[in-house]
């Protein structure tokens, strides 16, 4: 079966290629709803795609909880970041004395016959002051629990051992029997 990833952040492509390594990626701007609940989101995504092309595909969705906004952000990552940036977020998980957060990637699949699946990852963790320079969004400040470095401060491979995202891409490699 020839499996896409509908995605135009080469980060996360590669992240799957380590799991997957023939998934193809294929970048489609798609309009990203906003909710707070990220299976509606990624149901939105895989219904738009199929406006481009057919399945077998998949979208996915990573969100960052902090306890101390009671999970927000959530799947609102990407507008506080832009928002506030990643040293805002510390500051708000720091100011509000609680940096507990958890890390989420659900993938979507949707089938040829366009029955929709999840799969779900997810790494716990802390907010901590921005360091490092690898990885793309919020790596510089989330550091996973049981590490010393944010995953921005890991190599590719360090982070792939770690990440949500592999966990999900586990499941759903498992799934297909890829």
């Amino acid at each position: 079966m020839k499996l896409l990833f509908i995605t135009g952040n080469a980060g996360k492509l590669n992240e799957i290629k380590s799991v997957i390594p023939g998934i193809e990626g294929l970048e489609i701007d798609l309009a990203e709803i906003q909710h707070i609940d990220p299976k509606v989101v990624i149901e939105a995504k895989l219904r738009e795609a199929l406006r481009y092309r057919s399945g077998p595909f998949i979208v996915e969705d990573t969100s960052l909880y902090l306890n101390a906004l009671n999970g927000l952000p959530g799947p609102l990552i990407k507008w506080f970041l832009a928002a506030v940036g990643v040293e805002g977020l510390y500051s708000i998980a720091q100011g509000r004395g609680d940096t507990h957060a958890k890390a989420q990637t659900i993938i979507g699949f949707i089938s040829e016959a366009g029955e929709v699946e999840y799969f779900e990852g997810v790494v716990e963790g802390y907010v901590v002051p921005p360091r490092g320079s690898n990885g793309f969004g919020w790596d510089a400040i989330f550091q996973p629990k049981g590490s010393t470095q944010t995953f921005a401060e890991m190599t590719d491979e360090q982070k792939n051992e770690l990440s949500m995202r592999k966990v999900a891409a586990q499941k759903l490699r498992d799934h297909l029997a890829l």
